[in-house]
Parts: structure tokens; C-alpha cells; sequence
């Protein structure tokens, strides 16, 4: 990983968010369940219950993070965990895997299954020397994922693109009007941004509001609204349309960052030692802007 990813991974690992809420299960649907993390550097999950089994998006970012989410799993349910899903690499989000569900079959796309390995030593294709979250992996490549069904729910998985990493999954519960983003999305927050694409990311955030969502996880923070959602796009797509205005215009990186206007979001919480502002999401772009023209 490059140095903007170690800082990622830095921040999923070690900074604990002075502003955690209370962890909390909630029952957003038949049978469907979202996992608001008590710590904010641990990742959201949503699990989904059949006698058969246990579907969960995401585990959290370590051994003891997936103890606390299995914990509440049991509260609820018995059945084995059976399928995981990883919406991307970062650390956070699939630390829990080996303890969660270690028999269970984990879903990722090829990138995030790629930089997942990469990140543990170059491990791609090791056969038994896979780490414990990966001894069991289910990738797909494309846009279009696997689709399961679960208690009789049907589960869309799928990859719309580089967005906020090049292998961003997201999971669709269509019957339960649900949707588990990922840091495709995070609730009244910047983001920090990886490797992906920008412009294809506010794509990504408008098809998932065209869809029938009435109940979003979000890749961390509290559970989140329509509203929530929208509003994160519209951050996404007004920091585009002003570098690339600006950038279009000849003027320096330096100059974009001076130049933004970005007062209607001010609501969103930021975080500059760790490279999630708007400034540094303004570099990002303006970098992918850049690369463009080589």
C-alpha cells in the first residue's frame, strides 16, 4: 500500500473517535439486524437470520470487535454464520472474519480479496498459509455479484465500480428495503479516500438512491436516512464539480484548496490528522484529475 492507504489503515486501526454513541442492535426488517459499533474506529455490520443460517456484511476490526458483534448475534440466533461479506480491504471492516464465521464463506470482489492478501504479508494464492477470514473466499468480478437467499430474503451483492476503493461491494436487501454501504457512505462525515474514482463514487451514491431504500447502514457512525444519504452525495458531487471547474481553469492545487465552497456541509465531521477533509478530498480528486492527462 501507498502512503495515503497506510494512513487509511492507520486510521481504522488506532484512533478511537472521541464522539462514540452507545453500540446498538436494531431490527430493521424481518429477520435483518444492524450493528452500530460502539467504537467508531470498528466497522458497522448487518446480519441476516434463517434457521439455516447467518448472512453478515462486515465484522468489525479485530478479534475482539467480532467477539462483541458475535455476542449480540447470539442473542438473536443460534444458526451457524455461513456467509460473510466484506464490502472492501480495509482492515476494519473484515478483522472480525476468523471469529464471527470461521467456517463461513467470504464474499468479496477480486480487488478487495487481492488487497486484503497484499496487506498481510503477500499471501495471494497461498493456499493454507491464507490467514483464517480468507481460507474460505467466494470472489466475484464485474459489476454483478452473487445473489442469495437467505430465510427466504433475497440478498444482492454487487460491485458498482471504483469508487471509494477500486473493489467496493455493496449489499442490497431488496424485500426489506435495506442497504449496507460500506464507506461508500459515511454518516455525517468526510470521508477519507482511497484509491477509486471519484466521479464514479457519486454514481455509485445516485443508484443506491434510486433505489427503494428505506433503512441504510452506513460504513460507520449511526444508522442512517435517505436523507443522510443525500446529503453525503451532494458533498461528493459539489467538491467535483468545483476542483474540476477549478482545475479545468489551470489553477494550482494549492489555489483549489483556497477556492472551495463548501459551507452548506459544514455539518460533516472532519478529520485532518488522518487525511478526511475537505481539502484533502479535494487533492485526492485533483490527483485522479491529474493522472488523467499523463
Amino acid at each position: 500500500m501507498n502512503r495515503l492507504s497506510n494512513i487509511i489503515a492507520l486510521l481504522l486501526l488506532a484512533f478511537t473517535f472521541s464522539f462514540t454513541a452507545s453500540a446498538s442492535v436494531q431490527k430493521i426488517g424481518p429477520d435483518l439486524y444492524a450493528y452500530i459499533s460502539e467504537n467508531d474506529s470498528s466497522a458497522n455490520s448487518t446480519f441476516l437470520v434463517s434457521d439455516r443460517g447467518i448472512l453478515v456484511v462486515d465484522t468489525g476490526l479485530n478479534a475482539e470487535e467480532g467477539r462483541k458483534l458475535l455476542l449480540e448475534i447470539r442473542k438473536i440466533s443460534p444458526a451457524p454464520v455461513r456467509w460473510i461479506v466484506n464490502t472492501h480491504y480495509h482492515p476494519d471492516h473484515r478483522g472480525g472474519n476468523a471469529v464471527v464465521g470461521p467456517e463461513a464463506i467470504v464474499i468479496t470482489t477480486e480487488q478487495t480479496r487481492d488487497a486484503a492478501l497484499n496487506s498481510e504479508g503477500g499471501l495471494r494464492g497461498a493456499g493454507d498459509k491464507l490467514p483464517p477470514g480468507y481460507r474460505l473466499n467466494e470472489t466475484f468480478t464485474g459489476t454483478s455479484g452473487p445473489t442469495l437467499f437467505v430465510g427466504g430474503h433475497e440478498v444482492r451483492i454487487y460491485h458498482p465500480g471504483p469508487a471509494h476503493t477500486m473493489g467496493d461491494a455493496v449489499v442490497y436487501f431488496p424485500d426489506l428495503h435495506a442497504i449496507a454501504t460500506g464507506d461508500l457512505f459515511l454518516n455525517k462525515s468526510c470521508p477519507a479516500m482511497d484509491h477509486g474514482d471519484l466521479e464514479n463514487w457519486v454514481k455509485a451514491l445516485d443508484a443506491m438512491l434510486a433505489l427503494p431504500v428505506e433503512h441504510i447502514v452506513p460504513g460507520h457512525f449511526e444508522l442512517a436516512t435517505r436523507k443522510d444519504l443525500q446529503h453525503f452525495r451532494n458533498y461528493l458531487a459539489d467538491l467535483r464539480d468545483q476542483v474540476k471547474a477549478m482545475f479545468d481553469r489551470g489553477m494550482s492545487m494549492e489555489q483549489v484548496k483556497q477556492g472551495l465552497h463548501l459551507d452548506a456541509y459544514k455539518d460533516l465531521r472532519q478529520f485532518p490528522r488522518y487525511e478526511a477533509t475537505f481539502t484533502d478530498n479535494a487533492q485526492s480528486y485533483y490527483q485522479q484529475l491529474s493522472s488523467r492527462k499523463k
